[in-house]
């Protein structure tokens, strides 16, 4: 069997109607990313709504996600053997669907745990 499953066929489907009849989504996609991007000091044009904000070492990742949790903000943490030696990471996913209010937190969070001590 080398077909997708009728249900992935049918959510692939949803998916692109919806980008069809709210194109704005999109678009808010890529201005979030663009702000999380600036957020973090990271130079780099987001191409997907990934934004990666290299630390280095692992426990220095690790030590900033926990933060960020602590304060309400989820990031994901990416170290090695997922990511090459010495570029261990937060991952900040934008969505369009984050509001006015949750982006101001997020600038808060990261402001707090990426200035340096």
């Amino acid at each position: 069997d080398t077909g997708l499953a009728p249900a992935a066929v049918g959510a692939a489907q949803a998916a692109l109607q919806v980008l069809v009849d709210e194109p704005w989504r999109a678009q808010r996609v890529r201005d979030h990313a663009a702000a999380l991007a600036s957020m973090c000091e990271v130079t780099a044009a987001p191409a997907s709504a990934v934004v990666s904000v290299i630390l280095g070492a692992p426990e220095v990742a690790l030590a900033a996600a926990a933060a960020c949790l602590q304060r309400g903000v989820r990031v994901g943490c990416f170290r090695p053997p997922t990511v090459p030696a010495g570029t261990s990471r937060l991952r900040l996913t934008a969505r369009a669907s984050l509001t006015g209010d949750e982006m101001a937190l997020a600038q808060r969070v990261l402001d707090e745990v990426l200035s340096p001590q």
